[in-house]
């Protein structure tokens, strides 16, 4: 069969959209591309199945609709997979029912977090063929295909219409018999890796490329984590497996960093045996890692072998300073201890990178403003490099989610409006106020002992020009938050 899998163009004055490879939705005023892994994979298997297989997406290749629809038509698929999340989601039904109009014969099968939430909404507003729960798109497609063409019911997991329109569904997703460590490697050519190479706020040289170690956290638990509904058995592949792709990437591709887009990269013997693999190897002089992780869940010894391995930038879910909102997220209790998980990495040689919200429905501004005071003293102490911060969405199928419904903290179910611009749920603090913290916590690393740090890190022209981009981006990041829509 012919399968197209991408990104329909969404055109916005509000900037790029990251939807791809994205557990929090953002518009970015400069153009930002995450390569995604999940649906790479996807387009991979269905490849190796013996399928016709088209990598289109809009956005990364910046193509207008007339120009997307082009290249749709003339490939004339018979599928077409699109991932879609809770801001673009009406966006996205009318680009569907747009493709439909001219190309009818294709069965489009929606996927994302949204959709895993709310699967029989999008069947009720747009011509939509399946929806796909779960987020194991590459194990699900294939099956959905193979069936579509040896004329069986759709496997478990998915929705469509019955006969009298009504949405049914095949049954429950479940991923636990998904072994990850059957997947063949992502086909890079394929899937257009050079797109998603250097425009890329976590590459500090370029050109970059993404790894996806495990699916998807091994808390898993957070209550504001929209890729909890994806993935609700976590599952990783081999270190041998990571070794080998992190190889083909820098003897095939030349790639000179690499990000471990896993909700949290594993860790126990399984990371010691990656590192001490990439030290073997020699990898650990060709390419710099990067990773999520959990603050707490490691040690300074830990640290200091990452660091040989090649790892410098990692980034943690600091969330809030406070204990309590902490506890109300269900945060890893290891996460409390933010402080000293920062310095030991620090003092190991990597670079820490924190994200922060604002805006909980039970924090006063007092109790934000000890987020800001926090990331302030991280900064000055030089044991963080970078941040994000924004203002917290509490998406479909979370349980933050069906917290705000429960207890009537949701001001709006209108989408469109959950792109962390504006705070969706009722808290003590005025809107103004608001956005006043969250550019707070971007201003709480301008201080002098930081900005020297900075400057004395440049080593090379890549540093600088890293350096040059991240003050771009914070600029972007201050204007968004600037006033009410």
């Amino acid at each position: 069969m012919r399968v197209v899998v991408g990104y329909v163009p969404l055109e916005s004055d509000l900037g790029v959209p990251l939807l791809s490879q994205n557990r929090q939705f953002q518009w970015f005023s400069r153009p930002t591309y995450v390569y995604p892994m999940v649906p790479a994979s996807a387009a991979t298997l269905l490849k190796a199945s013996g399928h016709d297989v088209l990598w289109l997406d809009g956005i990364a290749e910046g193509l207008s609709q007339e120009q997307f629809e082009k290249r749709f038509l003339e490939f004339n698929p018979d599928v077409f997979l699109l991932e879609t999340k809770t801001p673009v989601v009406k966006a996205t039904w009318r680009k569907v029912d747009r493709l439909k109009k001219i190309a009818p014969q294709c069965r489009i099968v929606l996927c994302g977090d949204h959709v895993t939430a709310f699967p029989e909404e999008s069947l009720q507003n747009c011509a939509a063929d399946y929806v796909l729960r779960g987020g194991d798109y590459d194990f699900s497609i294939a099956a959905l295909v193979a069936a579509l063409a040896a004329g069986t019911p759709p496997p478990n997991g998915f929705w469509w219409r019955g006969p009298d329109g009504v949405p049914v569904s095949s049954g429950p997703f479940d991923n636990k018999a998904n072994d990850l460590a059957k997947l063949p490697e992502i086909d890079r050519a394929l899937t257009r890796w050079e797109l998603y190479s250097r425009k890329n706020g976590n590459f500090r040289r370029t050109p970059g490329s993404y790894t996806m170690a495990a699916r998807d956290c091994w808390w898993g638990k957070c209550a504001f984590c929209s890729w909890t509904t994806l993935y609700p058995e976590w599952r990783h592949r081999t270190p041998t497996q990571l070794l080998d792709e992190v190889q083909h990437l820098v003897d095939g591709f030349g790639v000179r960093e690499i990000f471990d887009d896993s909700g949290c990269f594993p860790a126990g013997a399984w990371l010691r045996e990656f590192c001490e693999g990439m030290k073997e190897r020699g990898l650990s002089r060709r390419v710099t890692m990067g990773c999520n992780m959990i603050p707490g869940a490691l040690d300074a010894g830990m640290y200091r072998l990452m660091a040989e391995a090649g790892f410098k930038f990692v980034l943690f879910g600091l969330e809030s300073a406070n204990h309590d909102t902490l506890s109300r997220i269900n945060k890893c209790p290891l996460a409390k201890n933010v402080e000293e998980s920062m310095r030991m990495a620090h003092e190991a040689g990597l670079r820490p990178h924190v994200t922060c919200m604002i805006g909980y429905p039970w924090e006063s501004a007092e109790d934000a403003r000890r987020t800001i005071d926090l990331t302030r003293s991280l900064f000055d102490r030089g044991w963080i490099d970078t941040l994000q911060g924004t203002i917290v969405i509490p998406y479909p199928g979370t349980p933050l989610f069906r917290q705000c419904r429960e207890n009537g903290w949701l001001r709006t179910e209108d989408w469109d409006r959950y792109d962390m611009r504006e705070p969706i749920m009722r808290c003590p603090i005025p809107d103004d106020e608001l956005r006043a913290l969250v550019r707070g916590l971007y201003g709480s690393f301008l201080t002098p002992r930081f900005a020297l740090r900075q400057l004395r890190s440049i080593r090379s022209v890549s540093d600088a020009t890293f350096l040059f981009r991240a003050a771009l981006r914070v600029a972007g990041h201050l204007l968004d938050f600037r006033k009410s829509r």
